[in-house]
Order: structure tokens, then C-alpha cells, then sequence
């Protein structure tokens, strides 16, 4: 079966729709399917075409970008050239062009497999806005054509404005998450390289830094955790530099934080194999994240398969895998009294999350896992609809 998958950004670029891209792309390949990714060519120092580890990725030249999104006249024309030889096209949105390359894929009579991500909230100015309405009207269009929808969770799509009016089309599959296998001299390492020492309880958080995370959150919550844990400390994994329209955003979180001093570190993006280190290093994970922008949180599986338990908000979708697996706590949105208290809880109860339970999360999350229920899906809209 040959298997178009198109989106905005593919690696390296980073990002939570990205890194479930390129897991499912990749676990795809590994089975014997034939997998292009058709996505932007938004960094120049890439080539415009390559194959990554079995998987054709396609890049389309921009011509400017706007908000978060990006503007490619070349598009449609090479969406037309490769629609026609696939059996199916997977649509990754948020994306802009999402109704327009499911349009060409029903004029090719190709089935379309829709992969909502999150609902689409943009930052204020009258440009972001401009550019949300017309991405959303292009998800709705391109979920009207698609012949089927997947979402990580029935209950975020019951809750969302926008996947409530499908759910006739809503198939569920699990993202696909993986964590690299590591020895205890790797966390040695880790603690050694960014100065975490034994006696310190790490609180961890890995995101991007942007307002839909609720950063500010866990700043504002620190100081009280810190009067009950005097040892404890954030370190924050992900991109904090040069995230694509949250400039104001970074510059607020980074003005709240200079007051920390050494209670806050930066990491920056990690490679697969420090990350998990991170996660085997840290007491507690945090996910404040405060609205649909953040339809699952992939980074709290990643933790509870290494063992650490999670502090997630009460968003739909979200409070999922806290909720059905009691390793860890829930707390209401944009509460940063209430995430203090739960923290604090987590910190002194000391449990880890059981080895059992966490080999099945693991298993139940596999890329190879997802990966199978997508080759499902994807024969049954190509039988029914092909």
C-alpha cells in the first residue's frame, strides 16, 4: 500500500504534531509500506528531497509565512502529482492547505484519513486571527471530505467544537510513543552534565514555550512548592528560543523567571537518549498546559513508561492517561495554587509509577502498535471507499 501523509512542518522541525508524524511515518515503513511525507521546505538548509529512514519526505518551497502557518503557491501541484499514486492520503491538521489536498484527493478518488490534532486557538492581532478563521473553515472542509477521523481520545472529541459535529467518521488510535532504553551510568551522565545533584527533587516539564502550555503556571507555583520542598527545582526540556509566534510569550515567562535563579534551567531540545534520561531523573512531571490547543500531552506517557508520575490539568483528552492509570494527579485549569498543592503531594508521597505498568503503557503506546491500527484503518476506507 503506498501512503501519502501531508503536513505543515516534518522533521527536524519539533513539535508534538511533528514528532507523532514522524513515528507514525516511520513505524509505517518499517511494516513494508510505501510512505511519502509531503510537508514545507520552511528551513533552506534542507534538501528538498530525501529519504529518512525509509520514508520519502517531499518538501514544498514557501513563499512567506503567516502566524504559525506557511504560504505555498507550489503546493497543489505537486500534491496532484503524488495523490495520483497513492492508495490513501493521511492529512495531519492544523494545516492550512488541509481542504484543499483532501479536494484533490476526492478528485483523484483517493480516500482521505483526517488526523486531528488539537483545536486551533491563535494568538491575538488581527493577522492571527485572519489566518485561524480561514484554517479553520479548511478543517472543516477537509473534515466534511474525509472519510475518516482519528483522535487520540473519544473524550477529547466529545468535548471539542470542532470534532463533535464528526463523530460519526472518529476512529481512536493511540499516539505513537516511544522512550530510548537506558543504563543507570547514562543517568549518572545526565546528572552530571547539566548539574542536577542526587539530593535535589526535579520537577520536570518538556514543551514548547508557548502560551498554551501555561508555563506561567508552574513559575507561580514554585515558590510554594519550594517552602514544603526546599529541594526542589523546575528543568524544562523543549525549544525556548525560537518557537514560531510566541516571542511576547518568552519574553513574559523569561521576565517571571529571572527571579528563580537556579531554581529554573533551560535544557533546550535533547537528543532521544537524554531526554530519557531527563525523564528517569525527574521526580514529578508537570503538564499546565491551559486550553484544546493541547489535545493529549504525548510527554506524560513518555514519563509514566520511565517510571515518574505526572501532574496533568483537567482539559479533555488530556487527563486521560493520569485519569485511567492513577499515577498521578489531576488539577483545574490556570490554577497554579492547585498545581503547587498536587505537586507537593506527588513529591512527598515518593511513589514511583510500577515497572509492570509501565512496560504495558509502553506497549500499548508502541509506534509498531499504532501503526497497525492506522494500516487497518487505512485498508478499510481503501476498500470501502478507494
Amino acid at each position: 500500500m503506498k501512503i501519502l501523509i501531508v503536513l505543515t512542518y516534518f522533521a527536524p522541525y519539533t513539535s508534538g504534531l511533528t514528532v507523532y508524524a514522524v513515528r507514525q511515518a516511520r513505524a509505517l515503513a518499517a511494516m513494508g509500506y510505501r510512505v511519502t511525507v509531503l510537508t514545507s521546505h520552511h528551513d533552506q538548509t534542507l534538501p528538498a528531497e530525501e529519504n529518512l529512514e525509509g520514508v520519502q519526505v517531499v518538501r514544498v518551497p514557501v513563499a512567506f509565512g503567516v502566524s504559525k502557518g506557511v504560504i505555498m503557491p507550489q503546493m497543489p501541484f505537486k500534491a496532484w502529482q503524488l495523490i495520483r499514486t497513492a492508495d490513501v492520503v493521511n492529512l495531519h491538521v492544523p494545516q492550512m492547505d488541509a481542504a484543499l489536498m483532501a479536494l484533490l484527493a476526492r478528485l483523484r478518488r483517493k480516500p482521505v484519513v483526517l488526523t486531528y490534532h488539537c483545536d486551533l486557538q491563535m494568538p491575538s492581532g488581527w493577522i492571527n486571527q485572519l489566518a485561524g478563521f480561514v484554517a479553520n473553515l479548511a478543517h472543516h472542509l477537509s473534515a466534511r471530505l474525509a472519510h475518516a477521523i482519528v483522535h487520540n481520545t473519544r473524550d477529547f472529541a466529545e468535548h471539542s467544537d470542532f470534532l463533535k459535529r464528526y463523530l460519526n467518521k472518529l476512529s481512536v488510535i493511540h499516539p505513537p510513543i516511544t522512550v530510548v532504553p537506558i543504563l543507570v551510568r547514562d543517568i549518572q551522565v545526565f546528572r552530571k552534565k547539566y548539574g542536577i545533584h542526587p539530593g535535589e527533587r526535579v520537577i520536570g516539564m518538556v514543551a514548547r514555550l508557548a502560551a498554551e502550555k501555561g508555563v506561567e503556571y508552574l513559575v507561580q507555583a514554585l515558590p510554594e512548592i519550594r517552602q514544603s520542598v526546599p529541594g526542589a527545582r523546575v528543568v524544562f526540556v523543549g525549544e525556548y528560543e525560537n518557537v514560531v509566534g510566541e516571542g511576547a510569550y518568552r519574553q513574559k515567562i523569561l521576565a517571571m523567571i529571572d527571579a528563580l535563579n537556579d531554581q529554573w534551567t533551560f535544557l533546550g531540545v535533547l537528543s532521544e537518549e537524554e531526554k530519557s534520561a531527563f525523564y528517569h531523573v525527574c521526580d514529578v512531571v508537570a503538564l499546565p498546559s491551559v486550553n484544546s490547543t493541547e489535545s493529549f500531552g504525548m510527554v506524560q506517557v513518555e514519563a509514566l513508561t520511565c517510571g515518574t508520575p505526572v501532574v496533568a490539568t483537567d482539559l479533555p483528552g488530556v487527563r486521560q492517561p493520569v485519569s485511567i492509570t492513577g499515577m498521578g494527579e489531576i488539577v483545574p485549569v490556570r490554577d497554579a495554587a492547585a498545581l503547587a498543592k498536587a505537586i507537593i503531594k506527588v513529591l512527598k508521597r515518593g511513589k514511583r509509577v510500577d515497572p509492570d505498568s509501565a512496560r504495558n503503557i509502553a506497549q500499548e503506546y508502541a509506534p509498531e502498535t499504532v501503526a497497525k491500527a492506522y494500516a487497518a484503518l487505512y485498508r478499510q476506507v481503501k476498500e470501502e471507499h478507494g
